[in-house]
């Protein structure tokens, strides 16, 4: 039987390649056919969670919760000190330097990352800013965000800092960071879903030795990451509390 594989919608353009290296370093460790499903929008790739069409997937933190909660998904680990932190940034040469420099009318581009976007409402609080007096334009992924920037359709953008990072230099050059959250315990996890809760052991076995071997590391660099660490029920219970806190 063929086993499905999925990534969170919000990952960098420049680890499409990763992602496939990764799927076929999956199946020689599971001995397994593995197929790999990247999705354009969080919402169809929920339906189809929710459909039961997927075995294991990297998700983000937001969709942890329903993921453990409701379709009774397993974390089984996460990048190393790799958290999740929003950045709000806005042109370089805009005359705004902090968040509290911030106006009623303030024109936002954001995605639909929920858990991004949440926090980056909440980083405008110290302005008085909420939905109620901004203008919020969504874009599809983070590149498009920071095109909006430059191109001056809106004055502030929310980005998952990794995403930020992910920029060309070109692009980075041309804005600057006003403010980054410090949560730290909040990330991306890879979860297992029912069908495989039997190969759990070896899977998160291969994956915690993944860096030791040239070829795993190399896949691991293709992704953006150094290596994986475990996760357990306790540290995915305290990371979904946190996000149900943050989102209602």
């Amino acid at each position: 039987m063929t086993l499905n594989l999925t990534v969170s919608p919000d990952f960098a353009p420049d680890h499409i390649a990763g992602w496939y290296f990764f799927n076929t370093w999956l199946q020689r460790q599971l001995g397994n056919a593995v197929h790999l499903e990247l999705y354009d929008s969080f919402e169809e790739q929920r339906q189809d969670l929710r459909a039961e069409k997927v075995d294991l997937i990297y998700a983000n933190p937001y969709d942890a919760s329903m993921l453990v909660r409701e379709l009774g998904f397993e974390a089984i680990a996460r990048p190393l000190a790799q958290p999740d932190e929003t950045i709000i940034a806005c042109r370089e040469d805009a005359e705004f330097e902090s968040v509290e420099d911030l106006q009623p009318g303030t024109r936002v581009a954001t995605t639909s990352d929920p858990d991004v976007h949440t926090m980056g409402m909440i980083m405008l609080e110290p302005a008085d800013l909420d939905s109620s007096n901004i203008s919020i334009a969504q874009r599809s992924n983070y590149v498009l965000v920071a095109k909006s920037l430059l191109k001056r359709e809106a004055d502030i953008g929310f980005f998952l800092k990794a995403g930020y990072q992910d920029l060309s230099a070109l692009i980075q050059n041309q804005m600057k960071v006003l403010v980054t959250s410090q949560i730290s315990v909040v990330h991306h996890t890879l979860l297992v879903g029912p069908g495989m809760r039997e190969q759990i052991p070896l899977l998160q076995e291969r994956l915690l030795a993944m860096h030791e071997d040239d070829k795993g590391r190399s896949v691991l660099e293709s992704l953006g990451i150094e290596q994986w660490e475990s996760m357990d029920r306790e540290r995915t219970e305290f990371m979904i509390d946190l996000i149900d806190t943050l989102i209602p």
